[in-house]
């Protein structure tokens, strides 16, 4: 810093925390053996900490160290927050002249020196550093009170950072945990719509399932309505003859279904007859051959009239809905 146009050294400490440089750091001024805090100082506490405009006011990222240091020097220029202390030499020499000197740590040239208006002097000594003419051994003792300060300073120091620490360590795992359970949850809200969306699924085929019943109920009792009066006009009634096809595709499916069933009845009578030995193989094999065939084109000509059936069904329940819409 500058101070009445003498460059002088204020011994600083500045603390980077994890937060930086996102708020502002701590700073601390800290004094020599031969030096004391000014009491009282706008910009610094008994204890050292140092509060300027800039620090209450850092913004990032425009606020950095450099702007921290020059804001500095500038309020220290104008009221310095450190003074020499008065060191009483242990062995005194007379001297037929009343002047003195400060101590190797200020370089002030003597106490008629004007600083201010109270007579009291920066400690810090100016560029370049003068050593006293006269080479006086003084013995010097650190106070026990500045001592005990700094000391509690950097344990508060020490103790806070690890309190910092291990808070942010703490908030980092309730963080992890949230991120998980945020997750868990994600993964629950998934399950939960495809499962409602199988849901909406199965009832839509239910509801085409159960308008399927209440089609075949009204064809049912219709049949009945209409053939109930024939029960008493029946004698001897041919059991082919029991049930009639309403169209040709039943009459065909009907057809194409019996002649697989007794295709099918063949085949399992000759299967006996090989394992009793009552045929000859090769004579099965050519059975076996002859009837397969012929279920073959049975079995697909039933499958196209099934096709046709469904066909013919859908069309008619699409005719059906809007009675049941109601």
């Amino acid at each position: 810093m500058v101070f009445q146009d003498v460059t002088y050294n204020i011994p600083v400490i500045i603390w980077l925390m994890e937060s930086y440089p996102r708020h502002p750091p701590l700073v601390f001024v800290n004094p020599t053996q031969d030096m004391i805090i000014k009491r009282p100082h706008p910009f610094v506490n008994p204890s050292g900490v140092v509060s300027i405009p800039y620090l209450q006011n850092w913004v990032y990222p425009s606020s950095n160290l450099v702007e921290l240091a020059r804001n500095l020097t500038h309020y220290f220029g104008r009221d310095p927050p450190l003074y020499a202390r008065v060191v009483r030499p242990s062995n005194p020499s007379p001297s037929p002249t009343p002047t003195s000197y400060p101590p190797p740590s200020t370089s002030f040239p003597n106490h008629n020196s004007p600083v201010g208006s109270s007579g009291i002097r920066p400690a810090i000594p100016p560029r370049p550093f003068q050593q006293p003419p006269y080479g006086s051994s003084t013995v010097r003792t650190e106070d026990p009170a500045e001592v005990y300060k700094r000391n509690v300073i950097d344990k508060l120091v020490v103790s806070l950072h690890k309190d910092i620490a291990g808070l942010r360590e703490a908030r980092e795992t309730d963080v992890e945990g949230l991120f998980n359970a945020q997750a868990v949850l994600k993964q629950r809200e998934e399950q939960l719509k495809q499962g409602l969306k199988e849901m909406q699924d199965e009832k839509e085929g239910l509801e085409q399932q159960l308008q399927m019943v209440l089609m075949n109920s009204d064809v049912l009792e219709g049949w009945l309505r209409d053939n109930e009066g024939k029960l008493t006009n029946l004698g001897n009634v041919d059991v082919d003859m029991a049930f009639e096809p309403c169209d040709n595709l039943s009459k065909q499916m009907l057809e194409c279904t019996a002649s697989d069933l007794a295709l099918e009845d063949v085949i399992y009578s000759l299967d006996k007859a090989i394992q009793s030995g009552a045929i000859p193989f090769d004579q099965y094999l050519r059975n076996i051959r002859l009837l397969s065939r012929e279920q073959f084109f049975h079995r697909a000509t039933a499958s196209k009239v099934r096709a046709a059936q469904m066909q013919a069904q859908v069309a008619n329940m699409a005719a059906r809905t809007s009675p049941y819409a109601l």
